[in-house]
């Protein structure tokens, strides 16, 4: 067993060089300076106290940093998983209660057992089951419930929160003409400040710009703007150790939201982990092991007061943008987050919560992702048609039922895609030995005997009616000169016993009829399936070639040479 794998700490940290250090200084403090605004305003979409964002911002980074396979995401509260939380947190106590803080601690510690039992058993392949359309629309319905959520901090008005697109405007509608004055200034300002800096150049600490003039602006002109929520006291000091509360009722109302958790958190990291790789060639993820680091981060996190956390896509960007070679860069932002729980926490209490809602609303409406929508459009209408569903889904029907629509959708078109695959009849480029599509080239010689059937996909139980359908189909055009069959199967991957089942049905009857029926590239794990479902009890083995042309030409000639020698050699190699 290789430790460095399991640690991937051990492959850096030993060999660690001075050169290294400032590119991850520099990254790590500013990170942690996006991070510190953040981490305050994603623990009040979440229902908890400010200082529960900071918390967040502490071991599940430690954590990461030793156990991660990439040495440049960034760990800590998102906006996505925070709003997941109050909306399954929110129907079980009161927003801001201990019972509260208590349970969203408790699905941190369920969040990260099953993302730890997930990555030891190598099972992250089953969150592939949600397709890319499918999480481009339900991060960007997601984008749009936690924007409008923060309208009522951005206007000063107590709309009701919901994950339920319909309730919110509602709401919103009857309620906008009661905005504040005040609040609405200072937030559309702030937010028109964080716009400009963003396009001027994305490394500009916007956030951190707008919360320090928030903060001024309302220590010493607050008496013009009494009527401006701000976020007051922050306690100081490092969470303490402590064992979450176990309830089991609590448990088993908790999982669909935990399990939603899981598959969000879980492709945040991956899809953002791989955008990085892509740019450079030191390391790989390793999806599994993103899931143990993802897991232990979340289980240690929540001994130490973390609500679920996860990767963010703005502060990796930022992280690798900035320098970050090694997970050095995660310790030193640690090390800041600490600094400021310690020491600093006094200096937000002037910060009003609008200038937070800002921050949020231009960070989560970035995730809206227009430009894909446009591109399934033109490129795969199914795909496009998947996407509106999951993104409507989540919309009316709340995250939670969205990424049930999401999966369940996914599996329908899978099941479609797999049980309805492309089948086409291969015709003779001219003058070669090539058999080609005769739908794609014109110029192929169709020959009124032969029969040439080529099947993209695994033959199995749930698209075996749809192979002999087709090809009986394609017989039925030949008519009585039909003489020769060759299955191309080089596409053909994987067959169960209903596809031999199937073939060997058709291989009786079309052998009544006078038609022979060939093989071609039959790869060799279905040839073993084939022989050891019987199939040679009805064909020779000289009924199987290498070629489509190998299998017309023996046919036509009776040309034994070359197929003597390779049924000799599929028949060796079989035994």
């Amino acid at each position: 067993m290789n430790i460095k794998k399991i640690i991937p700490i051990l492959e850096w940290l030993p060999n660690y060089k001075k050169n290294l250090f400032r590119g991850d200084l520099v990254a790590g403090i500013t990170v942690s300076i996006i991070l510190i605004p953040q981490g305050i305003a994603y623990a009040l979409i979440a229902g908890l106290p400010p200082i529960y964002g900071l918390y967040c911002a502490l071991m599940p980074q430690v954590i990461y940093a030793i156990f991660g396979s990439s040495k440049q995401v960034a760990i800590g509260p998102v906006a996505m998983d925070s709003l997941i939380v109050a909306t399954g947190v929110s129907t079980m106590a009161l927003a801001g209660s201990d019972s509260y803080i208590s349970i969203a601690i408790l699905l941190a510690l369920m969040v990260g057992t099953i993302q730890f039992i997930l990555g030891i058993f190598s099972l992250g392949f089953i969150v592939n089951f949600l397709s890319r359309p499918v999480i481009t629309g339900f991060t960007s319905a997601v984008a749009l419930i936690i924007g409008l959520n923060q309208f009522r901090n951005l206007l000063g008005v107590d709309f009701i929160q919901s994950d339920q697109i319909h309730v919110i405007v509602e709401d919103i509608w009857r309620q906008i003409l009661r905005f504040n004055g005040h609040t609405t200034t200072i937030g559309v300002i702030s937010m028109f400040i964080i716009i400009v800096f963003r396009k001027i150049n994305k490394k500009i600490p916007n956030a951190l710009i707008v919360v320090v003039l928030g903060i001024v602006s309302m220590k010493y002109f607050g008496n013009s703007f009494s009527d401006v929520s701000i976020v007051k006291d922050i306690p100081s000091g490092l969470p303490k150790f402590g064992i979450p509360e176990f309830d089991l009722e609590q448990i088993k109302q908790l999982l669909p939201i935990a399990l939603t958790l899981v598959m969000v958190g879980y492709l945040e990291t991956i899809s953002i982990g791989k955008s990085l790789e892509a740019k450079q060639d030191e390391y790989r993820i390793r999806p599994n092991q993103e899931l143990i680091a993802l897991g232990l981060g979340n289980m240690v996190g929540s001994l130490f007061k973390a609500y679920p956390t996860t990767s963010s896509f703005s502060r990796s960007a930022i992280n690798q943008e900035s320098g970050a070679k090694t997970g050095m860069a995660a310790l030193v932002s640690v090390v800041m987050v600490m600094i400021t729980l310690l020491f600093l926490t006094p200096l937000f209490y002037h910060l009003p919560k609008t200038v937070l809602a800002a921050i949020i609303i231009v960070a989560v409406f970035g995730l809206i992702n227009f430009k894909e929508a446009a591109f399934l459009w033109k490129a795969n209408i199914l795909d496009f048609w998947l996407m509106i569903a999951t993104f409507l889904g989540t919309l009316f029907f709340g995250i939670e039922y969205g990424i049930i629509v999401g999966v369940g959708l996914s599996l329908v078109v899978l099941i479609f895609r797999t049980s309805r695959p492309y089948v086409t009849e291969l015709g003779k480029v001219p003058d070669s030995n090539f058999y080609r599509n005769k739908n794609r080239f014109e110029e192929v010689i169709i020959e009124d005997d032969i029969l040439v059937f080529r099947f993209d996909a695994q033959l199995f139980y749930a698209n075996s009616n749809y192979f002999r359908d087709n090809l009986d189909e394609m017989a039925a055009k030949k008519g009585k000169a039909l003489k020769l069959i060759v299955l191309d199967a080089e596409s053909i991957n994987r067959v169960d016993s209903t596809g031999v089942e199937m073939l060997k049905e058709r291989i009786k009857y079309y052998k009544k009829k006078g038609v022979v029926f060939y093989f071609a590239g039959v790869k060799g794990p279905v040839r073993d399936d084939f022989f050891r479902s019987g199939i040679l009890d009805i064909i020779g083995i000289n009924h199987f070639f290498m070629k489509v042309n190998q299998a017309v030409r023996f046919y036509k000639t009776g040309d034994r040479k070359h197929q003597e020698k390779y049924a000799k050699y599929i028949h060796q190699a079989y035994k």
